[in-house]
């Protein structure tokens, strides 16, 4: 039967279940007459009767008995499940999967999104941990996350954090008869930690600027990462000099555990940014993370 005649189904089963065309039509908003006639129709269809009719009731053939206890729950679930969704456009669930910087779900993700969590029980959140540029459709993820806003054509990139700045810093032990770098170049002649960039499995090379100049060096040492919070610890333990973003330092320069170098230095870079699908429908749970993530100056 064709898509379109499931109206004329549920037209049917008032019918069948008010046994009057009368109330049955007041119920589906429609004429006596357009219901007799949708139902003829109907039966004309099928080729077999489903009603019989007297001047005073309507009742169920046979076949339209069967019918009515062979769709009735059919179109009962079918119903229910519309409506089930109608409930999640006002009460978002499902499971959003996002990839990100380490720093980033630390530091912005998850203290935004933890009272979102907290509010909508039934939103899942999966976090992903990877340094790489992330693609979020091949990896099946809802969205990502990297600093600045650049991406894909095909992509919505979404400001959550100001500015990032990031510092060079090495514990006081590790300090201790050696002299603080002056110049970039001085940092070839220290013990550095290094991060390994998954993407083309390089080190990173560290990113200075200073009056609109900006350089890389490349360094060496004894310890290489791919975690931002182990090269923190790294530093704190006296393996050299590490080069992480400026809030993670920031607590330990000021009590002393760390020192900072080169400040005239240290660069900032745009904030981190998620960035989705453009796509005309985003999820309602995504919706509510993206509004949570916003950041407003």
């Amino acid at each position: 039967m064709a898509k379109e005649n499931l109206n004329d189904l549920r037209a049917f089963l008032v019918v069948a279940r008010e046994r009057s065309f009368t109330r049955a039509a007041a119920q589906l908003g429609l004429s006596r007459s357009a219901l007799s006639h949708a139902m003829s129709a109907l039966e004309a269809r099928l080729g077999v009767r489903l009603l019989s009719r007297t001047t005073r009731s309507v009742s169920t053939t046979e076949a339209g008995t069967r019918l009515l206890s062979t769709i009735g729950p059919r179109l009962a679930e079918i119903d229910q499940e519309i409506e089930s969704l109608s409930v999640m456009r006002e009460k978002p669930a499902g499971t959003v999967r996002i990839t990100a910087h380490d720093h980033a779900i630390v530091t912005v993700l998850w203290p935004r999104l933890l009272p979102v969590l907290q509010q909508y029980p039934d939103i899942n959140i999966e976090f992903s941990v990877d340094y790489a540029l992330t693609d979020i459709a091949a990896g099946r993820f809802d969205a990502g996350v990297r600093v600045g806003d650049r991406i894909d054509k095909d992509m919505v990139a979404v400001c959550i954090a100001p500015a990032l700045r990031m510092a060079i810093a090495a514990s006081p032990a590790y300090l201790t008869g050696r002299s603080l770098p002056t110049i970039p170049d001085d940092l070839t002649q220290h013990r550095c930690i290094n991060l390994r960039l998954p993407t083309h499995g390089g080190l990173y090379a560290w990113d200075l600027e200073k009056d609109g100049r900006a350089i890389n060096v490349r360094v060496t040492g004894q310890t290489v990462f791919n975690n931002t919070f182990l090269m923190l610890q790294a530093a704190l333990d006296g393996m050299g000099l590490t080069y992480v973003p400026y809030d993670l330092v920031q607590p330990h320069i000021e009590q002393g555990r760390l020192v900072p170098v080169l400040q005239d230095w240290w660069p900032s870079f745009p904030g981190y940014h998620i960035y989705y699908a453009n796509r005309r429908q985003v999820s309602p749970a995504l919706s509510l993370v993206i509004e949570a993530l916003r950041y407003r100056a």
